[in-house]
C-alpha cells in the first residue's frame, strides 16, 4: 500500500469540500477521495470533519501567506505583483473551474467552528489588495474599498461561473483586478 502524505490528504479533503461543502461532505466521501478508512482519517484528525475542514484551512492560509501576502509585500512595480497574484488566484481555481472552498465552507453548517480561519483568510486577500492599493497611489480607505468590492466579486464570479457551467465571469474578474484595485 502506497503511503499517502499529509498535504496530499489535505489536497484532496480540500477537493471534497469545495464541491460538496461542510455540511454535504460525508465521511465516506472525505474516506474515499483520501484512499484512508475512516478509523485512520479519525486518527489523524481527532475531532473528525472540523478538524478536517480546519487542516484544509490552515493549508490555505498558508497558500495565501505564499502567493498573495508575500508577492504583495515582494519586490516589483503593483501592477506586475498583482498580475503575478493574479496568475496564482487563475491556477488556484483552474481558471474559474473550480469551485470557492471559501464560500463553501462559510456557507456550512460548521461556520462557527470555521470563523476565525475563515476571516482570516478573507483578511489577508483584503489586507494585500489594499497594500497593492496604496502602494499604487490610492488613499487607505479608497484601496480598502477597492480590496473588499475585488474579493467579493472574485467570491461571486467563481459562484456564477460554477452556476452556469461556465468559468468566463471568474476570468473576466480576473482581466479587470488591475483596473480595480489600482485604477
Amino acid at each position: 500500500m502506497t503511503k499517502v502524505t499529509r498535504e496530499a490528504v489535505i489536497d484532496r479533503l480540500m477537493s471534497v469540500f469545495r464541491r460538496h461543502g461542510y455540511q454535504g461532505a460525508s465521511m465516506s466521501e472525505l474516506a474515499n477521495a483520501t484512499g484512508l478508512g475512516k478509523s485512520s482519517l479519525y486518527h489523524h484528525f481527532p475531532g473528525g470533519k472540523d478538524d478536517m475542514a480546519l487542516a484544509v484551512l490552515d493549508h490555505v492560509r498558508q497558500w495565501l501567506d505564499e502567493h498573495v501576502v508575500k508577492i504583495a509585500a515582494g519586490d516589483g512595480t503593483p501592477k506586475a505583483k498583482l498580475a503575478a497574484i493574479t496568475e496564482r488566484l487563475a491556477a488556484f481555481y483552474e481558471n474559474g473551474r473550480e469551485p470557492c472552498l471559501l464560500g463553501a465552507l462559510a456557507a456550512g453548517g460548521a461556520r462557527a467552528n470555521l470563523q476565525a480561519p475563515l476571516r482570516e483568510a478573507f483578511q489577508m486577500l483584503i489586507a494585500a489588495f489594499t497594500a497593492l492599493g496604496i502602494e499604487g497611489g490610492a488613499p487607505k480607505a479608497k484601496a480598502r474599498l477597492a480590496a473588499e468590492d475585488a474579493v467579493l466579486r472574485i467570491q461571486g464570479a467563481l459562484i456564477l461561473s460554477a452556476g452556469l457551467d461556465d468559468p468566463s465571469p471568474f476570468r473576466h474578474v480576473l482581466e479587470r483586478l488591475p483596473k480595480d484595485i489600482l485604477g
